[in-house]
């Protein structure tokens, strides 16, 4: 959530003919990542939380893009920037192992519903 609140306050300092086009896009994008990840972990199967997760992934990737293009454009700071991509890269680092351990308990899920179901238990 912080990456949201950062993103919102370096935009909100945004040229305004970029109100309704990179301004709209990197928030939308940036409130997309834990909204995703809220709403997958709502779901009651693990294929559809890993689904949310890769939504929050793949807009992670867009907060990354936009993030230098504001930046190529002089719309925010070198610091800005820095501050701003270290935060996604702590987050998809997040996000990678989640998504590997919930990999890993898909993969086993089977194997335990068959362990339960055996006339020697």
């Amino acid at each position: 959530m912080d990456l949201v609140v950062a993103i919102y306050r370096v935009t909100a300092t945004f040229p305004k003919e970029e109100r309704y086009s990179l301004v709209d896009q990197l928030r939308r994008a940036a409130v997309s990542v834990p909204s995703n990840v809220a709403e997958g972990h709502g779901r009651s199967r693990t294929g559809d939380y890993l689904r949310h997760l890769s939504v929050s992934v793949g807009s992670l990737n867009e907060v990354e893009t936009q993030v230098q293009i504001a930046r190529r454009l002089e719309y925010i700071t070198e610091e800005d920037q820095r501050q701003l991509l270290d935060s996604c890269n702590a987050i998809a680092k997040m996000l990678g192992g989640l998504i590997r351990s919930l990999r890993r308990r898909l993969s086993l899920e089977p194997a335990v519903r068959e362990s339960t179901l055996t006339p020697d238990s």
